[in-house]
């Protein structure tokens, strides 16, 4: 991946190669960098897709993906699918929850599509599915409360 410097306003890098390109991803929160990246693409309906390609490394030694990484893939996703309710605020993570409906394995595309649910103030609503290849892999719900501004 060729090193790209953040937006500085939305703190997106874009892609420029491989399968990804055309998409942006998040650089700056450590452990996402490590668990992804996560790309972002804003489809032509105003929505978000989020997504990445299964590795070795997401594996539990089941041999299909770890659910911490799903769960991870999934509080990321929560951040993108509301961004236009975020504001240019620093928001957090109050609550996440999902349900397991089937397994991931390595080299398939896994992607995340959700909606805000209910927005407007501090407090935001979300639901998503992630999908394997296309097949719903795990359903999920999250509240992001927004901070502070950015500078």
């Amino acid at each position: 991946m060729s090193e790209q410097v953040p937006d500085t306003v939305t703190g997106r890098v874009p892609q420029t190669e491989g399968e990804f390109a055309g998409w942006t991803y998040w650089k700056g929160d450590p452990f996402e960098d490590r668990a992804g990246p996560f790309y972002e693409r804003q489809q032509d309906d105003g929505s978000c897709v989020v997504a990445f390609r299964a590795e070795p490394r997401h594996m539990n030694g089941g041999g299909f993906m770890h659910g911490g990484c799903l769960m991870t893939f999934a509080d990321g996703a929560l951040f993108s699918i509301a961004r236009h309710e975020l504001d240019g605020h620093h928001s957090v993570t109050m609550h996440l929850a999902g349900d397991f409906l089937s397994q991931v394995r390595v080299g398939q595309l896994v992607e995340a599509r959700g909606e805000v649910v209910r927005g407007g103030g501090k407090t935001i609503f979300v639901a998503g599915t992630v999908t394997a290849d296309g097949s719903p892999a795990l359903r999920f719900d999250g509240i992001i409360r927004k901070l502070q501004k950015r500078d």
